[in-house]
């Protein structure tokens, strides 16, 4: 990539956000490439909260615990299947974040054979607090945007990941971001919106 590009792209993408759709049926390359401009922001903003927090935990580390987090509760089985290593492995990495007093775990009271794994308070707070330091990237980065294109950002921005679809757990997890949606309040309503908006 020329060393001018990203800047050609700064210049174009606000125009892109701000733009409103025509009802062609395929995307222009300007909206993608927008698009593919605003994924990168996004990828930079996910890995830089994983070095803010490198003295605390690694990448696979808060994968398992985003997943976790995701989950309320799993087992080590379904930990293991989801990262696609064998038991052992995932068992050696739960036993690390265990003593690390980031996970719990306790017996599974439908099936005593089964060690469940729950975050710890600990835990909780940490993931807590990378996911305000993307949030509070991710508002930084907002602020310095026109008036104007943040206006048109929040429903085109909806509109994209209503059109996406469903983003499978593992995708989620794999920057240690949380696969849940919150339930009710203004940001699922405005989701169900634009999902019906597409059909």
């Amino acid at each position: 990539m020329s060393p001018t590009r990203p800047e050609r792209a700064d210049r174009e993408a606000p125009n892109a956000v701000g733009a409103v759709p025509t009802g062609a049926d395929t995307a222009g390359a300007d909206e993608v490439e927008a698009v593919m401009l605003a994924a990168r922001v996004l990828i930079g903003v996910a890995a830089r909260s994983v070095a803010e927090f490198a003295e605390e935990i690694t990448l696979p580390q808060l994968r398992i615990l985003a997943m976790v987090a995701s989950r309320r509760s799993l087992n080590l089985d379904a930990v293991a299947r989801s990262l696609g290593v064998h038991p052992s492995n995932a068992t050696r990495a739960c036993d690390r974040l265990v003593r690390a007093g980031l996970l719990s775990r306790r017996d599974d009271p439908v099936d005593r054979r089964n060690v469940m794994l729950e975050l710890s308070d600990a835990g909780r707070d940490l993931i807590e607090r990378i996911m305000s330091h993307r949030r509070e990237a991710v508002e930084s980065i907002v602020a310095r945007m026109p008036a104007r294109h943040r206006r048109a950002l929040g429903p085109a921005v909806l509109s994209f990941a209503a059109a996406g679809g469903e983003i499978p757990d593992s995708e989620a997890w794999s920057l240690g971001w949380l696969a849940e949606v919150p339930e009710g309040g203004e940001l699922e309503q405005a989701m169900r919106k634009a999902t019906k908006a597409l059909r």
